[in-house]
């Protein structure tokens, strides 16, 4: 009976073992992945955040599809390049492991700057440039009335014409492309730059407009009032020039840029040469055949005549750094080029041993340019006399005028043998003829 009673008991724990492990397997649930995108559609750079729907899920691998992973259960993610990305969740749990995929198209950041954006001019070349990260084609659409288009990454494009122009850049990547609309204003084209000249042998101050295409004209007629020097003051609009028809009695005149109310300002002087303006202090300075450098005041008052002397001297050439205040000066007895202080003080010999009639200071660049007639050149320098180097051959001619557009960064000066006016990039290259067949040019300025 007991032994009965016994085999009973087994088989009754057996059958509910057996129920219990039964049960237990039928618990296991199905793992199922899946996820979405808050785009699929994203710029480079921009977030994407991923959001898991997984279901009986205990761990996550993400693939993004440019060899970067993830074991976060929503992750977000940027891409750094446009391309087709596809998006993998593994989703592990008790039941398995399930996987889930989708595309994300990731296209360029259409983005772009202007070059000057605040002063852009009908006439003058527009420097655009894409800043658009992965892209890898461009289309530019320039908004004017013949619908101009461009292909290059930088492109250059001239308006013709003032106006707001809406300027569209379409920036394409292996994802997609992306396009961006920026509204820019146009002046109107600035007057165009001029030259004026001393033609000495038909005693005219003349002047050329820089715009392709243009002829000289009569400023003004020096008649008996022939000289060398020639300087423009922008901040009062007016015009020197020296005097030096009678020897002992020279002269400087001031005129208005119109033309109109021209003035003796100075007289009395031994051959003034060239001419140089300190607008900052309110000084005029000027170059004589008797070894001084004078000043005055730019109305002619205050003259103090022996300023700065050489003995012996003769003085030719004259120029004014407004940036480090300094005075060039050639004396061309001795054969030096001489440079002091604005104010008269610390004179000294800046080369030895050469001689010539014009000199310019580029305070922007640091150069003096200057006419050397030993050895026949126009040469640079540094402004503290190293560094010289030739500019241009010049034969036997004389150089009274020099300057420099610092808009087209060319360089002018007279040919006063060669009767011509030339200019040339500022190290000397692609040098070319202005005017040809003058009469003994001179003096220049541009403004």
């Amino acid at each position: 009976m007991k032994t009965r009673n016994i085999l009973w008991s087994f088989l009754a724990m057996f059958l509910l073992v057996s129920v219990s492990c039964s049960k237990d397997d039928d618990d296991t649930q199905d793992v199922t992945a899946g996820f979405s995108a808050s785009k699929t559609t994203a710029l480079v750079g921009e977030a994407i955040q991923f959001t898991n729907n997984s279901l009986n899920v205990s761990a996550y691998v993400w693939s993004f599809g440019d060899g970067t992973t993830s074991t976060e259960k929503s992750p977000s993610k940027t891409y750094n390049t446009s391309d087709i990305f596809e998006v993998t969740l593994s989703a592990t749990g008790a039941g398995g492991t399930k996987t889930s995929k989708s595309t994300i198209y990731v296209v360029p950041s259409a983005s772009f700057s202007v070059d000057n954006e605040g002063s852009l001019q009908a006439g003058t070349p527009v420097v655009f440039k894409s800043t658009s990260p992965g892209a890898t084609t461009y289309e530019w659409t320039f908004g004017d009335a013949a619908n101009s288009k461009s292909g290059e990454a930088n492109p250059t494009f001239t308006y013709s014409a003032a106006g707001d122009y809406n300027v569209s850049l379409k920036a394409t990547g292996k994802g997609g492309s992306s396009t961006v609309t920026k509204s820019i204003t146009v002046k109107g084209a600035a007057p165009a730059r001029e030259l004026y000249y001393i033609e000495y042998g038909v005693e005219k101050i003349k002047r050329l407009s820089l715009a392709p295409g243009s002829s000289p004209e009569d400023f003004l007629d020096i008649a008996g009032k022939g000289g060398v020097g020639l300087a423009f003051d922008s901040k009062s609009n007016t015009i020197y020039f020296s005097d030096f028809e009678n020897e002992d009695q020279g002269k400087i005149w001031r005129i208005n840029a119109d033309g109109s109310g021209l003035k003796e300002i100075a007289t009395g002087i031994t051959d003034p040469y060239n001419i140089a303006l300190n607008t900052d202090e309110g000084k005029l300075y000027w170059a004589d055949d008797a070894g001084n450098i004078s000043r005055a005041n730019l109305d002619g008052s205050n003259p103090e005549k022996t300023f700065i002397h050489v003995d012996d001297g003769q003085m030719r050439g004259l120029s004014y750094d407004a940036v480090n205040k300094k005075l060039y000066f050639y004396e061309v007895n001795n054969e030096d080029l001489y440079v002091a202080n604005a104010d008269g003080t610390n004179v000294k010999v800046l080369i030895a041993g050469i001689y010539g009639y014009g000199i310019f200071v580029d305070s922007v660049n640091g150069k003096i340019y200057f006419d050397e007639r030993n050895e026949t050149a126009l040469k640079s320098a540094n402004l503290d006399g190293t560094g010289i180097k030739v500019i241009a051959t010049t034969a036997k001619t004389r150089i009274h005028g020099i300057d420099i557009d610092y808009k087209s960064n060319k360089l002018y000066w007279s040919d006063r043998d060669g009767k011509e006016i030339k200019r040339s990039d500022l190290d000397g290259s692609n040098a070319e003829s202005v005017i040809t067949g003058l009469d003994s040019p001179r003096g220049i300025f541009i403004k």
